[in-house]
């Protein structure tokens, strides 16, 4: 379908030509290139943290982080259970244990009133992943790690740019995480980015994401590592990306906003939250959740989307749902009414760095006809 309408298409339209061309005249393609310590550098200062470890994409940047702060056999970590199954995998792997909170109904990130109880002596972490476009009320989280002596990994995967209280989302807590993806604030199509301010934290995840080569004994090997390098290639890309963020995140903004006041009077559909009195909401992406008296589900509405050349993507399924864990015999038993309810009624519409006002106008059509379908 040639007027089709993409739910996400990023924006190169900078010097992304320039710096890639560069790369190539000069032959720095590889992971030993020039762009890569400049992104690595740039990129943390714009998040107010002292390393930055650029790698080949968002989940290795998760697996790199929970390896470097030693979480293994028997050790607990709290996070949500409405995100990707990139924060679990590795917690998995290394044999730790998964603990789950459910979501707050009106902002979809986790509730963190619920994160305190879950505590037990076996507790090593906590993981904050912001969800969509607000940011976890981090204040709480942070006091309760400190009175419990716990590590905090912050899953910033889709806040580039985003604030909580002002302070740049990605600059809490031990270690941060940021994704690369094409649908993200920043891209690089494929590549991730772990923060700290944590000297001994940053020099252990540069060797990880290296194969663990030593400096003077390159093929002797004293712990287990991955090659998850990012190009010059990606950091070229990235860096041009990094100069734009302030006019991308304006760009969001205002499309969230436009969203926002054509769908406001429409009944049975919750939209995301404007703001918080910690963060103004930075529309990664935009949300929609039905309401359940409209007897239409996530499912169903994005399929009627696609057949007016509308894309559209589900909500993330809870991980306490998630077949591989069931298999496993995890989570039994559990439920998280919220997470379970925003992924069968919940979806997202275009909503792209190169998504246009026409575009948004359409959608919004489409949107309110299916709407009108149904009762309420």
């Amino acid at each position: 379908m040639s007027d089709f309408i993409p739910v996400n298409e990023p924006l190169l339209d900078g010097n992304e030509k320039k710096y890639l061309l560069e790369c190539i005249e000069t032959g720095w393609i590889s992971s030993e290139g020039p762009f890569i310590k400049e992104f690595e550098q740039k990129f943390a200062a714009r998040m107010g943290r002292k390393h930055g470890i650029a790698v080949c994409n968002g989940t290795a940047a998760i697996d790199a982080s929970i390896e470097a702060l030693e979480i293994g056999p028997g050790d607990e970590v709290i996070m949500p259970t409405f995100t990707i199954i990139s924060c679990i995998s590795q917690i998995v792997r290394n044999g730790g244990i998964p603990v789950l909170v459910d979501s707050d109904p009106l902002t979809w990130n986790m509730d963190v009133t619920q994160i305190e109880a879950k505590i037990t002596s076996r507790t090593k972490a906590i993981m904050v992943v912001h969800i969509f476009g607000l940011p976890v009320d981090m204040d709480p989280v942070l006091d309760i790690a400190v009175r419990h002596g716990l590590k905090v990994i912050e899953d910033a995967a889709e806040m580039h740019g985003q604030t909580y209280t002002g302070k740049p989302c990605g600059s809490f807590g031990d270690i941060s995480t940021f994704s690369f993806y094409p649908n993200k604030h920043i891209t690089t199509g494929e590549g991730g980015m772990i923060l700290t301010d944590d000297d001994e934290l940053a020099e252990t995840c540069r060797s990880l994401r290296n194969l663990c080569f030593q400096p003077h004994k390159r093929f002797v090997h004293e712990r287990l590592g991955w090659n998850m390098r990012m190009t010059n290639m990606q950091a070229a890309l990235g860096l041009a990306q990094l100069e734009r963020l302030d006019e991308f995140v304006g760009r969001k903004r205002r499309m969230g906003s436009l969203y926002s006041e054509l769908l406001k009077d429409i009944p049975g559909l919750q939209l995301p939250l404007a703001k918080t009195n910690y963060g103004e909401n930075i529309y990664w992406v935009y949300g929609l959740v039905l309401d359940e008296s409209t007897d239409l589900d996530g499912e169903s509405a994005m399929k009627m989307l696609g057949e007016k050349g509308i894309g559209s993507r589900p909500f993330f399924y809870p991980m306490h749902q998630q077949p591989v864990f069931q298999k496993e015999g995890r989570f039994q038993n559990e439920e998280y009414p919220v997470a379970e309810r925003l992924y069968r009624q919940g979806f997202y519409i275009p909503s792209g760095m190169a998504t246009g006002e026409e575009q948004v106008y359409r959608v919004v059509e489409s949107v309110k006809e299916i709407m009108s379908r149904v009762g309420v």
